[in-house]
């Protein structure tokens, strides 16, 4: 096993570069960089600064002293400037060169339009993604697992038709539509105001007993959280049932049967291992997923400030340091996940060696 995840580890880095040159080549083609949105609010709108600082900050203020605004144009010294602030008057390939040698010794800079590095800016932006990824991914799995064992042994009853088409049938609404749907019902839309409309916690947060902050955040986090499960309950469900009932139609489920073991015992004390390998081994898999993917909706209708919003406004800015940063961050994440994957599904059966099956 220790050749094998030392075999994928190694596989990490032409992985993790080979999707950095091909994003980072994508930009190179991408029309409305840093430089030209900066040109266009200079040439385009009244108070040309707002909202600009950072790394191009002293050239703004530069051309805020001398008067440059739309009107009378901007001179190529202005330009120029900008564009060595930026580290755009360098070669592609040296750009690239150095911001993976930064990027290798986790240094991934400043955003180019906020005063504050990509990591701080991320680790600012992380309890949000954790609130939504690590709940929904807790309650998916505590709600579906027994749902979907419930659901195969009762498999062609009542139980199991009217359970499957409601599950299916919540997995069917968006979850943005079903977000809303929650905000108008308890947030004070239309009906009743059970829930706070938005953030994480109340404003007097700091001031709550440590109870009353535990109390305070739950019932900030309630809504958002039931929006972004809902749509996992159908897979996890669905592939907990299945699993089962393949294991159950097995002879060795039949042989325990037949020597006269309780149901419970054979359900819980054989079959359980078993089938539930591809359930619980997927679990780092699923929760990096709903961790890091499908918040921005979320986010923006609760008004939650996470790591989706922060993707999204760095893609429209083209703040490529944060754009950059984070894929390279995160998709490190993701391939360290997949190997723990792999090692959880050894960990809940031994009898798997990947090893071998390379071999």
């Amino acid at each position: 096993m220790g050749a094998y995840i030392i075999r994928r580890l190694l596989l990490v880095i032409p992985t993790l570069v080979g999707i950095m040159i091909i994003n980072f080549a994508l930009t190179q083609f991408v029309p409305g960089g840093p430089i030209e949105q900066i040109i266009a609010q200079l040439e385009g709108n009244g108070d040309v600064f707002e909202g600009i600082s950072g790394t191009g900050g002293d050239a703004l203020q530069e051309a805020q002293t001398e008067g440059y605004v739309g009107a009378r144009g901007l001179p190529p010294e202005f330009i120029a400037q900008l564009e060595k602030e930026f580290g755009f008057d360098k070669p592609p390939l040296e750009r690239f060169l150095g911001m993976m040698w930064n990027y290798i010794r986790f240094d991934f800079g400043e955003s180019y339009f906020r005063s504050i590095g990509v990591l701080d800016l991320v680790w600012e932006k992380m309890p949000v993604s954790i609130t939504l990824g690590l709940w929904s991914t807790l309650i998916a799995y505590i709600v579906s697992i027994p749902l979907g064992i419930r659901k195969a042994v009762k498999d062609g009853s009542p139980f199991d038709t009217w359970t499957s088409g409601a599950i299916i049938t919540a997995y069917a609404i968006p979850g943005f539509l079903f977000a809303i749907l929650l905000l108008v019902l308890f947030a004070g839309g239309s009906y009743y105001q059970i829930f706070p409309l938005r953030g994480l916690t109340s404003d007097n947060f700091d001031q709550l007993s440590p109870i009353g902050k535990v109390i305070d955040y739950l019932w900030h986090i309630t809504l958002p959280v039931l929006a972004s499960t809902i749509s996992a309950f159908a897979t996890l469900t669905l592939l907990t049932k299945n699993s089962f009932l393949d294991e159950i139609k097995k002879q060795y489920v039949i042989t325990a049967k037949a020597k006269g073991l309780p149901e419970r015992r054979v359900l819980y004390g054989h079959v359980f291992r078993n089938a539930m390998l591809i359930v619980i081994a997927g679990f780092p898999a699923v929760f990096i997923g709903v961790f890091f993917g499908g918040s921005l909706i979320i986010e923006t209708i609760f008004s939650l400030d996470g790591l989706g919003r922060l993707g999204f406004e760095a893609a429209v800015a083209r703040d490529y340091p944060v754009i950059f940063g984070t894929l390279f961050f995160f998709g490190l994440v993701g391939l360290v996940v997949g190997i723990l994957s792999d090692l959880m599904y050894v960990f809940v059966d031994p009898r798997i060696d990947f090893e071998r099956r390379e071999g």
